[in-house]
């Protein structure tokens, strides 16, 4: 069974959520966002290559354009390879644990997974960020000292940041397959 829902972000900007359910006791999420706009790209490449050519017009010195398209390659291949997560997605399997991705535009990705022993339970947290609440999926880990206590707070979707609604679809889902443990 393979769901896909358009959804919005905590700025608005849409994104869109994959289910995938495999078997009664595996799960896949997928949060993904749109690609990179190449006219963004070139607004931004073009501002910072029109400043560095004024101040090439004021200074005669030919390093300032130099430096400029230096600079704007080198920090597009740092956004695209550190920053722009293409899509990120959570994979709850019951008797075995949580594996959450996230891919990046340059085809790098990142793996994380959490045993099911060391979990307590996934949850919706709210924050209070600038002027604002957000929400927020994550999971919380046993303390191994104190079963009953929270020992750390792992968030999930950290890049897409999806609206409530969006959370609470994976939420309802991941505790179906949780509470059958």
């Amino acid at each position: 069974m393979m769901e896909d829902e358009a959804f919005t972000d905590i700025n608005g900007k849409a994104i869109s959520l994959e289910c995938q359910s495999h078997s009664g006791l595996c799960r896949e999420f997928t949060v993904s966002v749109p690609k990179v706009s190449i006219g963004k790209v070139l607004v931004y490449t073009c501002c910072v290559w029109l400043v560095a050519y004024a101040v090439f017009c004021l200074t005669e010195n030919t390093a300032v354009l130099s430096s400029a398209i230096i600079v704007t390659l080198v920090g597009m291949m740092l956004h695209i390879h550190f920053v722009k997560v293409d899509h990120e997605s959570l994979i709850v399997i019951r008797s075995l644990g949580i594996q959450m991705s996230s891919s990046y535009a340059s085809g790098r990705e990142t793996t994380t997974f959490i045993e099911m022993n060391k979990i307590k339970d996934i949850v919706i947290n709210e924050a209070i960020h600038m002027h604002r609440i957000i929400y927020y999926l994550c999971v919380l880990l046993k303390d191994p000292s104190e079963p009953e206590a929270v020992s750390r707070v792992v968030p999930l979707f950290q890049s897409s940041k999806p609206r409530l609604n969006c959370l609470v679809k994976v939420y309802k889902s991941c505790q179906e397959i949780l509470s059958t443990c």
